[in-house]
């Protein structure tokens, strides 16, 4: 297999569905002869030689079907058969029966001619590139069918492929499945979702709606629990209402402080108080002791009898008179 569905440049070499769309719409406004030769093309996906040589036998109208005989089978006669759409063949049968040509051949143009017609309304469609040819017809079949679930090897048979290695050639396109597929991951809908066609947007729109959703919800449960929050603050700020048992409360915390702060003082009071007398008492303890005098440490007590001053003052006892004597 010498080819693939992108060219050298990474093109790809097949037309999508919708532009497939815009194909047949435009040759709708040429002659009929143009406009069936073209929809016959996208219909079957035929080569242009085998659309040349299909005659007015070679559509079967009961069974729905058209006969395509393979040319590419040198020195054989192979043919095969592709089915083909209500629509499609009611617009062949009136075409034919409206003819004014008793030929079998529906059209007489050279290969080139043929080529040259197909080319023409890929222009006028506004299909450029190296997929806009009738080889990128015959691809672009190939591609929608796969991407529609049909079985390789009626693909195979449509296209009058010899190997069917050439048919799986076709899954290599990127379709819509492997699309909503890759979606899942895109970031926040950039992944290039303005691309997408018709079949491929319905998850997208309905993502976007769910995601709408989400954030209106999101916002509803935001402005509830901001509104809770400023009630509790609003009723934290206001004062109880007074009641017995508050009063009564309040009263018995004042008075409990009140007498915490009154034993409290009393113990501060009392041991400063103690602390004072056993200084005094240790004083006149140490005071009677003698052990202490010799050293100097306690001095000796002043007899009754006498006074500390410039004379000594003698008392007698007898006589209760006192004479004062120089120091």
């Amino acid at each position: 297999m010498s080819w693939n569905m992108y060219n050298t440049n990474g093109k790809r070499k097949y037309l999508t569905e919708s532009e497939t769309m815009d194909f047949v719409r435009f040759a709708k406004q040429k002659s009929k002869d143009v406009y069936a030769f073209c929809w016959l093309m996208a219909e079957t996906g035929c080569r242009i030689s085998e659309a040349l040589a299909v005659s007015a036998e070679s559509i079967d109208f009961q069974a729905g079907t058209l006969i395509i005989k393979c040319l590419k089978k040198r020195g054989k006669s192979v043919y095969r058969e592709v089915p083909l759409s209500e629509e499609f063949l009611r617009f062949m049968k009136k075409w034919i029966n409206s003819r004014s040509s008793s030929e079998s051949d529906l059209w007489t143009w050279s290969r080139m001619t043929a080529y040259r017609r197909v080319c023409e309304v890929m222009v006028e469609a506004g299909l450029t590139g190296d997929y806009a040819t009738p080889r990128g017809l015959r691809h672009g079949f190939g591609v929608r069918a796969i991407q529609s679930g049909v079985p390789l090897n009626l693909v195979q048979r449509w296209l009058g492929h010899a190997d069917m290695k050439t048919t799986a050639i076709y899954a290599s396109a990127s379709g819509p499945e492997e699309r909503q597929i890759a979606a899942r991951m895109w970031l926040d809908g950039r992944g290039g979702g303005g691309a997408m066609s018709g079949g491929e947007r319905a998850p997208r729109e309905n993502k976007i709606e769910s995601d709408e959703r989400l954030e209106s919800a999101n916002s509803t449960e935001n402005v509830s629990a901001r509104a809770r929050s400023e009630g509790a603050r609003a009723h934290a700020a206001a004062p109880p209402p007074w009641t017995l048992r508050s009063a009564a409360r309040l009263i018995y915390c004042h008075l409990l402080r009140y007498w915490l702060f009154c034993n409290t003082n009393f113990h501060c009071v009392s041991l400063t108080y103690l602390a004072s007398h056993g200084v005094f008492r240790l004083r006149s303890l140490l005071s009677r002791t003698t052990v202490f005098r010799p050293f100097g440490l306690i001095a000796d007590p002043v007899p009754s009898d006498r006074k500390l001053c410039n004379r000594t003052i003698v008392a007698d006892r007898l006589s209760g008179r006192g004479v004062g004597s120089g120091l």
